[in-house]
């Protein structure tokens, strides 16, 4: 495998979701990965190290000094716990688990994240701002509601098929609610009350 070009092509669907989903700083970013089928194999069946760290040095290129919290989903073996900072599990006061993933119990890349963080800890569960699937690994579970499917160019990472999302906030109200505070008065006019008589 050519890792520099893994580490770019993650590159390039990271910067596209960043983009589709404007994520703030304090915001989380999950992503769920197959290093097995970036290589062409089943998954869980050839984890790899080294493809774990190009897609960690392509997502953490594009994250920079952004201050999006970066999750790992492990795989089922964990039953999809995610690693992440301690400072994310304060801030969201999510559930910390004890396990220690591991490349064949956790899947690599959630075992690179674990090494390369300095706090890192293991969460039950997470409601994420945006995911970034590589290898269909399902990390909806971890996505807040309402999750938006995002189109990048490149379909896949070496072998294995991506899919992106952002989230947005649940629309309510119906027919005669406005989502954009810019259509108020499009719409309905300036809203003067009566004073009462």
């Amino acid at each position: 495998m050519d890792l520099e070009h893994i580490t770019a092509q993650v590159s390039e669907v990271t910067r596209t979701l960043l983009e589709a989903a404007r994520l703030k700083a304090g915001q989380i970013l999950v992503i769920g990965c197959s290093t097995s089928e970036i290589q062409g194999q089943r998954i869980g069946s050839a984890g790899s190290t080294q493809v774990a760290q190009a897609v960690l040095d392509g997502v953490e290129g594009e994250l920079g000094e952004s201050g999006v919290f970066l999750a790992v989903q492990c795989c089922e073996h964990l039953n999809r716990a995610l690693v992440i900072s301690s400072a994310a599990m304060e801030k969201y006061d999510l559930t910390e688990v004890r396990v220690l993933p591991i490349c064949g119990a956790g899947g690599a890349v959630a075992t690179e994240l674990m090494e390369r963080l300095p706090d890192g800890v293991v969460v039950e569960s997470i409601a994420a701002h945006a995911g970034l699937d590589i290898g269909d690994t399902l990390i909806g579970m971890h996505l807040r509601p309402v999750a938006v499917p995002v189109r990048p160019q490149g379909k896949s990472i070496g072998h294995a098929h991506v899919t992106l999302a952002r989230t947005r906030p649940k629309l309510i109200g119906g027919a005669r609610a406005v989502y954009a505070y810019d259509e108020v008065e499009q719409r309905f006019g300036k809203c003067v009350m009566k004073p009462e008589e």
